[in-house]
């Protein structure tokens, strides 16, 4: 009589019990085994195993040791109509490497091997078709075997916290994958087949040592999570910015001096840039971000913010401690945050307490000043169409190199010719002319008609729109907010690429009068708010 079988006799628990040590058979509880035959998942972690049981990598194919035992089953208890093993679980052990038996467990789903000193991963990998996740984080990884890339069903693959220096060729075959870490190693490039892992939902490349990514990264349309931090990023590729699906993007510690624009990102929620070295923030990098809630450019080199900053209007963390901003714009007051860092800036403008007393108190004070925004007494000079070149100061570098014609809080009644002319045969794609005060959309507008594609008109005194603005053929974003508006002209319908329109603190949007089929004459009754809410539910994305 075997050992098994004589304690068996004595006490029918001894089969759920592992004696301490070792990796062999006997560390492996029958109980377990049984068990797994059943479910089909076998969980062993944390056992102090330094192999695998080869009971383990066999339990598809022997007969269990109940079977040689002289015990009568029930009908839940036959084991020859057992289930192939689907899961398996080795966590948290001492295991330095796995068996070519692996390949004797084809039906595995899922295999979690964390937490242990592998140095490689066995060739046989190759027989888990099935595979659908795959945990080796926390090992001791340096290179990932070819084989890899045959677990075609792959759709999360967990390889953080390993010592991995480069990825094997045809890895974008793995087509099905939707989720990969690769965190905490040492790669030093991605490759541009990446962007052949055309599922890749979440990406994290984060804590690794690179300089740059590869353009071609863009070609992951579904991919919503980007996680860079803490690599060695100088600059972000221009194509990172059509990536229309991405929602989350993580480029905290890197070397970042300048921000790419974001014109396709309209979904973009959380955009985290703190720790990096960047300069300037422009109206350029803002004005797309239709969705963000949280911006974080802590640890910059930030000098000042944007009037444009209040275009975020669904902003509600922004993050601008440890920089060198020494003033805000009040109309930051007219966000709804519920979460403003400004510590460790030279703030001269807003006094410390007020700091100290939270975002809430922050905000009051910015709102109270905004009417007190106005030209001081020494500036209070009226500039005219009579502005001499030498007064205009139009920002030519703006044209040529952003190609932006700015012409902004000048206080002026009239756009001086000398702005338009200064245009001369540059592109110009933006219009800048807010926090004046205008009466009138300049007439002149309608030269740049085939290339503008932004107009900020805010924060004048417009009453009506001209049809100049209306023969736009490229307008797609339009700043109207704080004029005097209350109806907007039919001709606007020929705009037809135009897709934001910010109409905030202007008079009430009046449209009754017309045959409207959409939105309904109930809708219409309800008045301005529900008008916008039916429009905001009906914007494609």
């Amino acid at each position: 009589m075997s050992r098994l079988k004589g304690v068996a006799a004595r006490d029918p628990r001894a089969g759920f019990r592992a004696e301490r040590g070792g990796g062999g058979a006997s560390s492996v509880p029958q109980g377990l085994l049984k068990a797994a035959r059943k479910s089909g998942q076998l969980n062993l972690s944390g056992r102090n195993l330094s192999e695998v049981p080869q009971c383990v990598w066999r339990i598809n194919l022997d007969i269990p040791e109940e079977a040689n035992q002289n015990l009568s089953f029930s009908a839940t208890e036959r084991w020859w109509e057992q289930t192939d093993l689907t899961k398996l679980i080795i966590s948290n052990n001492k295991l330095q490497s796995l068996s070519d038996d692996l390949g004797l467990l084809p039906a595995l789903t899922v295999l979690d091997i964390h937490d242990n000193q592998l140095t490689s991963l066995p060739s046989a990998i190759r027989e888990l078709e099935n595979l659908q996740k795959l945990n080796v984080s926390h090992n001791k990884l340096k290179i990932l075997p070819e084989e890899i890339t045959n677990l075609r069903n792959l759709k999360g693959l967990y390889l953080q916290h390993n010592e991995l220096t480069s990825i094997p060729e045809g890895f974008e075959q793995l087509f099905n994958l939707e989720d990969l870490d690769l965190s905490n190693n040492c790669l030093k490039t991605v490759p541009a087949s990446f962007s052949s892992l055309s599922s890749l939902v979440r990406l994290n490349l984060s804590s690794n040592q690179l300089k740059n990514l590869p353009a071609e990264i863009s070609g992951m349309k579904r991919l919503k999570h980007l996680d860079c931090n803490s690599n060695l990023l100088e600059s972000i590729p221009s194509e990172l910015a059509g990536m229309e699906s991405l929602e989350l993007l993580y480029l905290r510690r890197n070397k970042l001096r300048f921000l790419p624009e974001f014109p396709s990102c309209k979904l973009l929620k959380e955009l985290h840039l703190g720790e990096n070295q960047i300069e300037m923030l422009g109206a350029e990098h803002l004005k797309h971000l239709n969705s963000i809630l949280v911006l974080d450019l802590r640890d910059n080199k930030l000098k000042s913010v944007p009037e444009e900053i209040t275009l975020l209007q669904s902003l509600e963390r922004l993050d601008l401690s440890n920089n060198d901003i020494s003033s805000l714009p009040y109309s930051l007051g007219k966000l709804h945050l519920k979460f403003l860092a400004l510590e460790g800036n030279p703030m001269r403008t807003i006094r410390r307490e007020i700091i100290n007393k939270g975002t809430q108190e922050v905000l009051k004070y910015l709102r109270s000043k905004i009417k007190d925004d106005g030209p001081s007494q020494n500036d209070s000079a009226i500039e005219t169409a009579m502005t001499l070149p030498s007064e205009s100061r139009v920002n030519v570098h703006a044209i040529i190199t952003l190609k932006i014609l700015d012409y902004s809080d000048k206080q002026t009644t009239l756009i001086p010719d000398e702005v338009f002319d200064a245009v001369k045969s540059n592109i110009v794609t933006s219009i800048n002319f807010s926090k004046n005060q205008l009466c009138e959309i300049p007439k002149r507008i309608i030269e740049l008609k085939e290339m503008v594609s932004d107009v900020n008109l805010g924060f004048n005194k417009l009453s009506f729109i001209s049809l100049e603005l209306c023969m736009l053929q490229k307008l797609s974003f339009l700043d109207l907010r704080n004029n005097f508006l209350n109806s907007l002209p039919e001709e606007m319908e020929s705009l037809i690429r135009l897709q934001t329109i910010n109409l905030s603190f202007n008079r009430t949007l009046l449209l009754d009068g017309n045959p409207f089929r959409v939105p309904r004459a109930a809708i219409l009754m309800k008045g301005t708010a529900a008008i916008l809410e039916y429009l905001r539910d009906r914007i494609p994305t």
